[in-house]
Formats: structure tokens, sequence, C-alpha cells
């Protein structure tokens, strides 16, 4: 369709990449346009399809950014900080919206997207997922409602092949809680509890991480106060629901001034 919205996809050889070649490819409204990764993999100058165990594609997976975006509205990137910083800024070159998925960034390197967004809609969250993203809602109300009584406790469970921790899911739910309390969530976090650490002190919001087998993505935000409990959750057993959202994100994104947003902007769910 001469209307369909030309994407490429970073880290395309992952379960992440692999999941959103075939999201793009069964979408309507997209069409996928180039794929790229890391300089010295095997699948670099392969054709995509093939490489996945397919047919041919007539995509070549690309280690060089510029030249898979050439021809690009979009880029979706699930990779690793130093190579989303890198993609920014090749998307800012283009004007190429640029969706990022890629969690494990500190403060100082997202805040190095920050000069690309002046020339490209960066779309930037730590899940993409509609459920997760109205967990993060109803968190923030809680814990507005909620004084500090009531211990908050982000518990997340991924598979055993996640590198950092906390998720990204679980921080943007530890900063909604925060922000429900109209506190930093960088004065008040716990995590990494071990041995004798003390009692816990009151107001902090705490962070406990799970890794084993194949889990997609588990979360729960517990609020614990003597002789009750609430806990909000969510269950993710797909991993599309990521690769869904994330389609949406680049397909929402067009047209939209550069600058940065989020999925609350993509979803309307207001702030």
């Amino acid at each position: 369709m001469a209307d369909q919205t030309g994407m490429v996809v970073t880290g395309v050889s992952g379960r992440m990449g692999q999941m959103l070649v075939q999201t793009i490819a069964g979408s309507d409204a997209a069409k996928l346009v180039g794929a790229i990764e890391r300089t010295g993999h095997p699948w670099v100058g392969q054709d995509l399809g093939i490489a996945m165990g397919g047919t041919a594609s007539g995509i070549i997976v690309t280690d060089d950014p510029r030249v898979a975006l050439k021809d690009a509205q979009a880029v979706i990137d699930f990779t690793a900080p130093a190579a989303t910083i890198a993609f920014s800024k090749a998307a800012a070159e283009y004007g190429v919206a640029h969706v990022i998925g890629t969690t494990g960034m500190t403060d100082a390197e997202i805040a190095d997207l920050a000069p690309a967004a002046g020339s490209s809609a960066q779309v930037r969250a730590g899940n993409m997922s509609l459920g997760v993203n109205l967990l993060v809602q109803l968190t923030k109300q809680v814990a507005a409602a909620l004084d500090e009584d009531f211990d908050i406790e982000v518990i997340e469970a991924h598979h055993n092949q996640k590198v950092d921790a906390p998720s990204g899911t679980a921080l943007m739910l530890g900063e909604a809680a925060a922000e429900g309390r109209g506190v930093a969530l960088n004065d008040t976090r716990d995590s990494g509890r071990d041995g004798l650490t003390g009692a816990r002190k009151r107001g902090d919001i705490g962070f406990s991480a799970i890794r084993g087998g194949d889990i997609v993505g588990e979360h729960d935000v517990l609020f614990a106060a003597p002789g009750e409990r609430i806990v909000l959750r969510h269950l993710a057993s797909d991993r599309g629901i990521f690769a869904r959202g994330a389609v949406k994100a680049a397909l929402w994104a067009q047209g939209k001034a550069p600058g940065q947003y989020d999925m609350m902007d993509v979803l309307g769910l207001g702030k």
C-alpha cells in the first residue's frame, strides 16, 4: 500500500526483533523497509527472511543505520543504551520517528537522547503494553489516596536472560507511586536488599526482582499496611503485546512534532 509507514527494526535477530518483524508483516498500516544488527553479527549481509529461516524477503540486514533509515519513516529500537543513543542521532539526521523500548538506561543516558528529539519524534517507554500503562495510572492514583502507613513494594519477574533489574516497567511503576505521593523516587527507592538490612524505612518504595525460566513479564504493586494489603497486578503471557504497542507508537508518531513522548501520549491516557 502506498500509504504504509516504512519501519526499520534494530537488533533484528533477537526475540523482540523477530517479533517486531512478524508484527509489522501482519499490519496493513506498516511495512518493513530495513533491518539492523551489530557489526560482526552473522546476519549482517544476509537476506532477513532467509536468516529467520524462511524465504527471501528482499531486506538485507545491515550494520549501518543510515543505510537502513534512508527510506524509512520510523525505527523501532529494543537494544542496549549505547546503541539506542547512536540510533537516536541517526533518526534525527533523517527526521525519522524513534520508538525506544530499550531498558536499563541511566539518567545520564536518557539525557543523551534529548538533543536528537529536537529533530525527530521520540517515543520512549519502559513497557509498550496497554495493560501496563493502565497499571501505571492506577498505581499513581492508589499511591495518592493512601498515606505512608502503606508500604509500597514493586515485585517483578522476568525470564532468566534479562540483563537489567529492576525492569524498566518496575521503575515506571515506582515512578508512578512516587509521583502519586509527591516525592522523588531517587529519594525513596529501596532495592537490592541482602543481609542484615534493618527495618524498612517508612515511606520507602521497594523493588524485588525475580529471574527464571521463560517468564515474559509479571508485575505486582503491593500496598501493605497493618491488617490489610492491596495488590495491583499485570501478567504478560505473550511478547507480542510489546511488539504491537511499539508498532502502534510508530504509527502514532507520524506527523507529530519533534519532541519526547511516551505511551501515555500514544494511548491518550493523560499524565
